[in-house]
């Protein structure tokens, strides 16, 4: 049986405190970025450049806007699940050992931030458009990046450094 209050504790050990200010400063540059493009580029697509464009959609998916339904059943399941993955994230990386806590708080910083979305939005603003002439990237956002950056030195963690046993 899981025990609430050990989970607790162990949270919030003095350790822990600084996995828990970067998880906080990637949700804060998170949302202060969609903010700033909700308030400002709402019903506008701005050019930047040649490979890069600010456009916002509101994605109702997951990940690059896969898994999009109409369905509010199917839109909450899919949030439940989220929240069940990000809250098992949060475990699994009380009990890493601190370079892990690392990777793992960088993930959870950026899940925190698009789950935040769509429990208040219904969706998740993405407005970073990379392109090349007529290939677009799918557009992104601030928490994806940091989501993004988590799993990859997780996985190249696991691939260059190998564990002493």
């Amino acid at each position: 049986m899981i025990d609430l209050k050990k989970i607790k504790n162990n949270i919030f050990k003095k350790e822990n405190l600084y996995f828990l200010i970067i998880i906080f400063v990637i949700f804060l540059l998170d949302r202060y970025s969609k903010i700033e493009i909700i308030k400002n580029f709402n019903d506008k697509n701005t050019y930047v450049n040649d490979f890069f464009n600010i456009s916002l959609i509101w994605n109702t998916g997951i990940g690059f806007g896969l898994l999009s339904f109409d369905s509010n059943l199917i839109y909450n399941l899919i949030s439940l699940i989220i929240g069940f993955v990000i809250m098992t994230i949060i475990y699994i990386a009380v009990k890493s050992e601190i370079e892990e806590k690392i990777f793992f708080s960088i993930i959870i910083g950026g899940a925190l931030g698009n789950f935040y979305d769509r429990v208040i939005y219904k969706a998740v603003p993405d407005f970073i458009d990379l392109h090349y002439n007529n290939f677009h990237w799918f557009t992104f956002n601030v928490a994806d990046i940091f989501i993004t950056i988590g799993i990859f030195a997780y996985i190249m963690k696991g691939f260059f450094i190998k564990e002493n046993t």
